[in-house]
């Protein structure tokens, strides 16, 4: 047979090989991408739902989420370390083998729960308390899959595939995995799934992940080429410097510090819910996928442009917060985020190593987010007493943008206009300094406009970080210290958020901010500016007249006695004056400072002129009220649902059964449903007919809000085992029976639904503009 016979008798062969081998290839890509997209998946849905499941322990508070993250990113660089180790030091086929066994091992803390003996959290040290408590439930799972995303890249990379040598395009698979995963739980999961099916599908998940993860040991120790261990041959691409490594870990902490540092002011002027837990997180990988992609949908020459824009914009929210409304509020905060997110990590993505220090960079990237998080999380609570790590991070953001190299002459002189610019913000910031020592205050007018001006001065400096970094910076100082903070408030900080009890600008009255919520007042000087002394006029949502008020001389009607009422919220003890001579009030209240402040007679002098002996109980009102062997209440009321962070805990058809049980006969539950954000009056009818109560709804409408003399009509929604404990609350117009909306899943341990309460409020709002707009 000649040459060419023998050629062509061997085609079909070689075709089929060829065809195998492609096959094969794609079997093994798919398989790899399958187990990364699965891992990364389960990793983050593992973060929302079980820091939800958490929650209660710690009353709803923000830092709960925000302390959570550091664990997480904890964990991620501890599996991070364990995969370039093992990537580094053992045989692939023993390596294969210890990962594998230490998923088996993980599969002993499922399906996921809370550890024993971590019951009652400390009334100090929360944030160190709840890293342990994550430790012991979640630990070992959470770091067996952190390590999967680079020891299955790393595996990938010393096959023989074709695209191997830049498996660089894995990690987008694995983001845009955890970007599907968070973004599914708030809207498409947390509705719908109760917490126990949600552990028991992950569970299930997790085994299959196993299963996925052997298939691609089987595949890379089938290998073709396969190499003696996993570490990597001799390959190009030359070993980055410490400059350069420096560079990538602060170029990872700045968007990483940002991400706690939003997700923090949305859970706390909203609610602590897995809703704006996930958004903020979902938008941070969608960054990673954009900037990490062969070719980018968002080039970074364009990010560079909005950046300076997103910044502006920024800074107006932080200073001056010209638009209250959620959406917008929202929409500002989060796309800043993202651009600033994007831009920096965009500049990674240009600075990434040849594929042999593939696991190196992922360790750089992860050190990075940790010092972020645990500058932002848990350092900051106790360096500031304001928030102040948000524009400290926008500032550092700013250094992040590369600087357009000019012309030696030009250079010289852009240098000196530089340098005469931060000598006159300097005078400028000792300047205000002074006026404030002295007492000399700006008008608002002045002050916006000089903010403009400086705003407006970056147009011509938004390429030169020192100089933008320094205006932006000046704006943040001036406004936080002489401007937010006045001479005589007592600030405090600590893990649930930031205290300001402030006088108003008239100085006739202190209110009690969380945050940007107003938690009441008390008028300390009469018009004339002089100092009041004596039992305080009850003013806020507490006045005369308005539905508090109602509600508690009602009640007293009702058993003609004095009654024994329990408060779960303290704010600044205005209830302890709505009481009688006789009555008794009990406090319930998670926050240490707020009892301190409440307490303090130079503050609020509602406890001490009005019931200097009442007993206040500190801790999650969940688990100090259960426990409580009191004799029964005639009247619960829950005033923890005013603005801040929300604890749903308390609003479930369980913890209504649980007041039930604590209620004398006859006896009402009231909760103060006034909020900015969240319709919550249904749920409290939700949960009120799932214990076979009655509810009815105070919206005012027979009293009139007077801001001038700081007095805000309140939202009650009332709940009695039947009508006729209501009284004469029954007979009143202003309190119409509510009943519980079927299209509702009731609120439950196991479920809450928070976006329902976020559309309902929109939808209330939107019904309410549409009928003040004169047709």
């Amino acid at each position: 047979m000649s040459v060419f016979d023998r050629s062509t008798g061997d085609a079909p062969r070689l075709i089929l090989s060829e065809k195998r081998l492609i096959l094969s290839d794609n079997l093994r890509l798919a398989t790899f991408i399958a187990a990364i997209f699965a891992s990364a998946a389960l990793l983050f849905t593992v973060e929302p739902m079980f820091t939800k499941m958490v929650l209660p322990r710690l009353g709803g508070s923000a830092a709960v989420w925000t302390t959570a993250t550091v664990f997480f990113q904890s964990m991620l660089l501890a599996g991070y370390v364990y995969a370039h180790l093992l990537t580094k030091y053992a045989p692939l086929r023993t390596a294969l083998v210890v990962h594998l066994l230490v998923m088996v091992a993980a599969c002993a803390a499922l399906p996921l729960h809370i550890a024993t003996g971590w019951g009652r959290p400390p009334a100090e040290g929360e944030s160190l308390w709840l890293i342990g408590l994550f430790t012991a439930s979640i630990g070992l799972p959470f770091f067996a899959l952190s390590a999967n995303g680079p020891l299955l890249q790393a595996w990938f990379a010393r096959t023989d595939h074709p695209s191997a040598k830049d498996p660089y395009f894995l990690y987008v698979a694995s983001n845009i995995g955890s970007f599907l995963a968070l973004l599914a739980y708030p809207f498409a999961v947390e509705p719908f799934v109760g917490l126990s099916a949600q552990t028991s599908v992950w569970t299930t998940g997790f085994y299959g992940l196993i299963v996925l993860i052997g298939g691609c040991a089987g595949l890379s120790s089938q290998s073709r080429h396969l190499p003696r261990a996993i570490a990597a041959p001799e390959a190009s691409g030359v070993r980055p410097g410490w400059t350069e490594v420096v560079t990538c870990m602060g170029l990872s902490a700045v968007p990483s510090g940002l991400l706690l540092a939003v997700t923090s002011y949305l859970s706390t002027d909203v609610a602590s819910v897995p809703l704006f837990w996930v958004l903020p997180l979902a938008f941070y990988l969608l960054s990673l996928v954009v900037a990490f992609q062969t070719n980018p949908l968002i080039p970074h020459g364009l990010v560079l442009k909005a950046f300076p824009v997103c910044i502006v914009l920024l800074t107006v929210f932080v200073t001056f917060n010209p638009v209250e409304w959620l959406i917008s509020s929202l929409t500002v905060h989060l796309a800043a985020f993202f651009v600033t997110a994007l831009m920096c990590h965009g500049e990674l993505a240009r600075r990434r190593p040849a594929a042999r220090y593939l696991t190196n960079f992922y360790i750089w990237l992860s050190a990075g987010g940790l010092i972020g998080g645990i500058t932002t999380g848990l350092m900051a609570p106790h360096l500031f007493t304001w928030v102040a790590e948000y524009p400290i991070l926008i500032v550092s953001a700013i250094f992040c943008v590369p600087a357009v190299a000019s012309t030696t002459v030009k250079a010289l002189t852009e240098r000196a206009v530089e340098r005469l610019l931060l000598l006159t913000l300097a005078v400028a910031l000792v300047a205000l300094f002074a006026l404030k020592w002295l007492d000399i205050k700006f008008g608002e007018i002045s002050v916006v406009t000089i903010t403009a001006l400086l705003l407006g001065l970056t147009v011509y400096c938004w390429r030169k970080p020192v100089s933008f970094a320094a205006i932006i910076g000046f704006i943040f100082i001036a406004n936080a210290y002489c401007f937010t903070y006045d001479r005589g408030n007592h600030v405090v900080r600590n893990f649930f958020g930031v205290l300001n009890a402030a006088e108003t600008g008239d100085g006739r009255f202190r209110v009690l901010w969380h945050g940007t919520i107003g938690q009441g007042s008390q008028r300390i000087r009469d018009d004339n500016g002089h100092k009041l002394s004596g039992r305080p006029e009850v003013v806020a949502e507490f006045f005369d007249g308005a539905g508090i008020a109602q509600t508690v001389d009602a009640v007293r009607a009702r058993f003609g006695r004095p009654i024994n009422y329990a408060v779960i919220g303290l704010g600044t003890g205005a209830m302890t004056c709505r009481a009688r001579a006789g009555d008794t009030v009990t406090f319930y209240e998670i926050d240490p400072d707020v009892i301190r402040v409440a307490r303090n007679p130079k503050l609020f002098s509602y406890i001490s002129e009005c019931a200097p002996q009442t007993e206040i109980v500190q801790g999650d009102a969940r688990l100090t009220l259960s426990a409580s062997s009191a004799k029964p209440y005639d009247l619960i009321f829950i005033d923890a649902f005013l603005g801040a962070a929300i604890p749903t805990h308390l609003l479930t058809r369980e913890e209504m059964a649980m007041y039930f049980g604590k209620l004398s006969p006859h006896g009402v539950v009231a909760v103060h449903v006034s909020n900015r954000n969240l319709e919550l009056a249904s749920v409290v009818a939700g949960v009120a007919n799932a214990n076979g109560a009655v509810a009815r709804y105070y919206r005012g409408g027979d009293v009139q809000e007077n801001a001038h003399e700081s007095r805000w009509v309140p939202k009650v929604v009332a709940v009695a085992r039947q009508d006729e404990d209501f009284g004469v609350l029954a007979q009143s117009r202003y309190w119409p029976e509510i009943d519980r909306d079927p299209g509702q899943v009731v609120w439950s341990d196991d479920y809450s639904n928070v976006l329902g309460a976020v559309v309902r409020k929109w939808k209330e709002r939107m019904r309410l503009t549409s009928i003040s707009i004169p047709r």
